[in-house]
């Protein structure tokens, strides 16, 4: 069984990294294609995509993301309301330190014209077993519910918001605006040594009945 997840786990690995390196496909169109050709292995997560809108600053969302070089802070996210459509995107801008989470800090990277995204499209995650509950009414997140931001900062329930974020690419960010490029594509393949660990088990609990059956056999014998 863990060689069949070792061979699935690499082939995800695969796709993954295939996605995230692939040319940028329009957001919208590509959304739409992924639909109609039902569900498979990742859905929509990881797929690199680029769309243009503008930004509704009035609406950030901050996750909180210590960095062991930055010190802490967090990753600003904000809607993107996309140009020539009804639909809104989340989008992780990228990085701020503590001291730049005021908006006001940082007004030069603030900007109302239109802009173009490329990112990687991140579905809802699910909270580790240590990881803190988010908390909408103070706006602290720790984990990704996209469910919850799109009630948080539309509670009217009316707009039409993408079940997912794009975490935007690091590039050349105005002022003191979030550092884009927040994402980590990596995953854990340790099923070849799970494996080894079971048939080392297998193989010590025979040994463990051999050694049992000659003794027996042994006893009847004598």
């Amino acid at each position: 069984w863990q060689m069949h997840r070792k061979v699935w786990k690499e082939d995800l690995m695969a796709a993954i990294a295939q996605r995230s390196s692939a040319p940028p496909a329009d957001f919208l169109s590509a959304v739409t294609a992924t639909r109609q050709q039902g569900d498979n292995a990742i859905g929509l997560e990881y797929l690199r995509v680029k769309v243009r809108g503008r930004f509704d600053h009035s609406k950030e969302r901050y996750f909180y993301a210590p960095d062991p070089s930055r010190g802490p802070g967090y990753n600003v996210t904000t809607p993107l309301e996309i140009a020539g459509s009804p639909v809104i995107v989340f989008v992780n801008r990228g990085f701020v330190p503590e001291t730049l989470k005021d908006p006001a800090s940082r007004a030069s990277g603030q900007t109302t014209a239109g802009v173009d995204v490329v990112g990687l499209i991140r579905e809802s995650g699910h909270p580790g077993r240590f990881t803190p509950d988010n908390n909408p009414a103070q706006n602290m997140w720790y984990w990704r519910d996209v469910t919850a931001l799109k009630a948080s900062a539309y509670p009217d329930g009316k707009a039409t918001v993408m079940p997912f974020i794009i975490d935007q690419e690091a590039f050349d960010a105005a002022g003191d605006g979030p550092k884009g490029g927040a994402t980590i594509v990596s995953l854990t393949n340790r099923h070849l040594e799970y494996a080894i660990t079971w048939y080392g088990l297998a193989l010590t609990l025979a040994a463990i009945f051999a050694a049992y059956a000659m003794t027996r056999l042994r006893a009847t014998k004598a």
